[in-house]
C-alpha cells in the first residue's frame, strides 16, 4: 500500500462508524458501474446493523488471525 493510501486509511479508521460506511459506499461507487451497485439497500441495512452491534458492544469483534485459525481448524488444515 502506498504511503498516501496508508495515510488515508489511518484517517478513515478514526472516523465514526456512520462516516466510515458513507466513505466505503462512496469509494465502491467510484469503481463500480453505476448500473450494478455492489450493495443493495438490504445489504446496507445489514452492514449498518452489524456496525451498530459492534459499536454498542452487543457483539464482540474477532481478530482476523483468530478467524483464519478457526477456519483452518474447521477445514482440518
Amino acid at each position: 500500500m502506498s504511503l498516501i493510501a496508508e495515510q488515508v486509511l489511518t484517517a478513515a479508521l478514526a472516523l465514526p462508524d456512520a462516516a466510515r460506511l458513507e466513505l466505503i459506499e462512496a469509494l465502491i461507487d467510484s469503481v463500480e458501474p453505476a448500473d450494478s451497485p455492489p450493495f443493495d439497500e438490504s445489504w446496507r441495512e445489514v452492514i449498518r446493523r452489524r456496525s451498530d452491534e459492534l459499536a454498542n458492544g452487543s457483539v464482540a469483534a474477532v481478530p482476523w488471525a483468530e478467524v483464519k485459525r478457526r477456519a483452518r481448524e474447521a477445514a482440518g488444515s
